[in-house]
């Protein structure tokens, strides 16, 4: 039995969540991938083509070879800046199916006006199509990245999102490896790059045809054309959630990143690597592998939830790896025009191929989590237009990185030195963002300490609400009781704490980051102590989760002790559910108290990878709580292990 979003639009039952590729099966779902997947293939398919017939083929005085790639890439994505506003007003207004088909037989008509192109070898009509085809895509954005969360629920959006990222990269692999070989076809390239276009736009209308019904979210939405005014408006409206915006402005650092990658591969395999055609369709192959793995090893690595704490380990090795492409690009030994065999033939590209993989897969971890979180945390009725802001600022950075790799070229630096800045550049920028949005370094900090330091097991994980204020008490355990809890929960949490684990070295400071809510005894402080439940009053106002320890203190001897009142002045103030939590096996590891010693004073007390586990229970309603009931109720999560 199905269920129903706020839209009407089916959903996979409760308490099912399958994994990503049986989304493949669904209606819901596969005739939108696909067709998505069709429109990115053409995309690609005729800008690459037309790469290499300026770069490889056709000698245009007025486009130099080495800045084809900027100039087609910037034509591109211009039209995400002006019409990107307009875009996400459309997509709230109207049934996103309908913009969908209306989008598809856009396409038909341009590849059509592009085959003339071809046919003809005329550089300015193709110029042309690059600028409708981007204008196609604009209007795509929206509905692609709005649909998501209206037909997927929590637990499958971080799939969903891969699944799009991953059939997006292999629609871009294949379309730029076959745009590339069948353009390499000595007399006819040209011919039949124009007809495949034609033919693949033509496919893709016709799957969208299969898509079930998206009602609209906003009907009564009314459109200012302006774009100037709208995409204020539309920056503004995203600005008014940090957390959002600031995620908008780590997914344009990151395709300011990408852009720098793909505009170069033509000219890095021909003037760096000394291949022909067939070496830069190798170097998309390696980047597009590299992101469809890292985006469907998302929902693995994230226990199929919105896990940003993904986000600082693929800025790492988004880092890493580009940084030692420049190094890898040193040296190579003297060649040219080499075919695909003879370049594969020398092992030294090898560990080129290699970065490039290794930093595309980085990317795909950090981009998929940002995207889902922007979903998850916008409100229904203007998501769209949170994604055509997304959109513009994209548009901005992508500019932007044509802008400087170009004026970077001009100035004389090689595409390695480019790719070493930004490299490195990436490391200071995402370092900044993640400061301002703590919440990704808490929630990396609490996903390697759930996988690594620990291995972690959570059972009864629906019981925690993915919406709406709840308070959620645990037994008190061990110093990283609250990042287990962090690691558990598919939402942020703000915890109250005993103030004085806020003096511990390192963790104190992780605390102060999460704005967790220092507490003293009333007899000690009584303006700390009515304070804190001031401040645990405005969380759950606000609909956030809270979290507290109602035994006071850490144990002593691994046993439960008893619960304090605290739980009913805070449910005095704002009677919400009550989730109990129990955290298992955690005593006497190292971070846990034990009775001959205290905490943190012999590493491998219990080895490395020591199996712990949280049991979470049924919401107890506000008018049932009491401070016996919630500690029989943990003391029976306890003893179910």
């Amino acid at each position: 039995m199905t269920t129903r979003t706020a839209q009407g639009v089916a959903a996979a039952p409760a308490g099912e969540h399958p994994n990503q590729f049986a989304l493949l099966r669904q209606r819901r779902f596969a005739p939108f991938f696909w067709t998505q997947f069709a429109g990115a293939a053409n995309d690609n398919l005729f800008k690459f083509a037309f790469t290499v017939m300026v770069t490889y083929q056709l000698q245009v005085g007025w486009l130099e070879p080495k800045m084809a790639g900027l100039v087609i890439g910037a034509l591109f994505i211009l039209p995400f800046l002006l019409f990107s506003a307009t875009s996400g007003q459309l997509t709230d207004k109207y049934d996103k199916t309908t913009m969908i088909r209306f989008v598809k037989n856009l396409e038909v008509a341009i590849m059509i006006i592009a085959a003339a192109g071809f046919a003809t070898d005329n550089v300015a009509i193709l110029l042309l199509c690059t600028f409708l085809m981007g204008l196609h895509s604009t209007l795509f954005g929206p509905v692609k990245f709005a649909l998501l969360p209206q037909v997927l629920n929590e637990r499958e959006l971080t799939g969903g999102n891969g699944m799009v990222e991953m059939g997006t990269f292999v629609a871009i692999l294949l379309g730029n490896v076959v745009g590339g070989l069948i353009v390499a076809i000595p007399d006819t390239g040209r011919r039949d790059v124009a007809i495949a276009c034609v033919l693949l736009a033509i496919v893709g209308r016709g799957i969208a045809q299969f898509i079930p019904s998206a009602p609209a979210t906003d009907p009564g939405l009314k459109v200012n054309f302006n774009p100037v005014t709208e995409t204020l408006r539309n920056l503004k409206l995203a600005h008014g959630n940090l957390v959002v915006f600031r995620s908008l402005l780590g997914i344009s650092w990151m395709w300011f990143f990408g852009a720098v990658f793909l505009s170069q591969f033509p000219s890095f395999a021909k003037e760096v690597l000394h291949g022909n055609e067939q070496v830069a369709s190798l170097l998309l192959v390696v980047f597009s592998i590299g992101i469809g793995t890292g985006s469907l090893l998302c929902e693995v690595l994230s226990r199929r939830h919105v896990e940003i704490g993904l986000v600082p380990l693929g800025a790492i090795g988004m880092s890493v790896f580009a940084v030692d492409l420049y190094f890898a690009s040193r040296g190579l030994p003297p060649a040219s025009g080499l075919t695909l065999s003879q370049f594969l033939g020398i092992g030294a590209h090898w560990r080129v191929m290699a970065d490039l993989a290794l930093l595309s897969l980085f990317a795909g971890l950090y981009s998929v989590p940002m995207y889902a979180l922007i979903q998850l945390r916008s409100q229904p009725t203007h998501r769209a237009r949170i994604i055509a802001a997304n959109n513009i600022l994209n548009a901005l950075f992508m500019i932007a990185s044509s802008v400087i790799a170009g004026a970077l070229l001009g100035a004389g630096m090689t595409i390695p030195q480019i790719f070493l800045l930004v490299g490195l550049a990436n490391a200071v920028v995402a370092f900044y963002i993640f400061m301002l949005v703590p919440e990704y370094l808490l929630r990396f900090v609490a996903w390697v300490a759930s996988r690594f330091a620990y291995r972690f097991d959570v059972k009864g994980e629906e019981n925690i609400p993915t919406e709406g204020a709840a308070v959620l008490v645990c037994n008190h355990v061990s110093f990283v009781d609250a990042i287990l809890l962090m690691a558990a929960s598919p939402r942020p949490i703000r915890f109250v704490m005993d103030h004085r684990i806020f003096k511990v070295p390192v963790l104190g400071w992780l605390f102060r980051l999460a704005k967790a809510i220092p507490i003293a005894p009333r007899n000690e402080d009584p303006v700390a102590y009515e304070a804190a439940f001031d401040a645990a009053a405005r969380v759950l106002r606000e609909g956030d989760l809270l979290a507290i320890f109602p035994e006071g203190a850490i144990t002593r001897d691994g046993n439960l002790q008893e619960f304090k009142g605290g739980i009913m002045k805070i449910l005095e103030r704002e009677p919400v559910p009550v989730i109990p939590m129990a955290l298992t096996n955690l005593w006497g590891s190292y971070f846990s108290r034990i009775e001959e010693g205290g905490a943190m004073v012999r590493p491998f007390r219990r080895g490395m990878f020591s199996r712990v586990g949280l049991n979470v229970g049924a919401a107890v309603p506000a008018s049932q709580v009491q401070p016996a009931v919630l500690q029989g109720a943990v003391a029976r999560l306890l003893a179910s292990g």
